[in-house]
């Protein structure tokens, strides 16, 4: 059981690291592409900050980390695509969202030495 608490919390921590990132990343976006206010770039700034924290959080080395990352990352995309764009996700978004997820979990749950 322990175990799967570990997992939770490795979850729940990827997640929190890809929303920081995918909210840092957006604000900028709505200056650009949409012309709102600059000031938004202030909250952007602290996200991504906040992103890179995260990231230290985790156990793994770095760029294990910044791998198994990638897989959640794909997948909370997807789910800010829906969301937020109001664009439903595709078949073709699920299978790509459980491909990552699956390649995400090779690297951080395989048995190592």
């Amino acid at each position: 059981m322990e175990w799967l608490s570990g997992l939770l919390r490795m979850a729940g921590l990827f997640v929190l690291t890809a929303l920081a990132e995918i909210i840092g990343c957006y604000l900028p976006w709505l200056v650009l592409r949409e012309g709102k206010s600059w000031w938004l770039l202030a909250p952007a700034a602290l996200s991504l900050a906040l992103f890179a924290w995260l990231l230290t959080l985790h156990p793994a080395a770095a760029g294990r980390t910044y791998a198994a990352y990638g897989g959640v990352y794909v997948t909370v995309a997807i789910g800010w695509l829906w969301l937020v764009d109001g664009v439903r996700p595709d078949r073709w978004d699920a299978i790509g969202c459980a491909l990552a997820l699956a390649g995400m979990a090779v690297i951080m749950l395989a048995p190592r030495g």
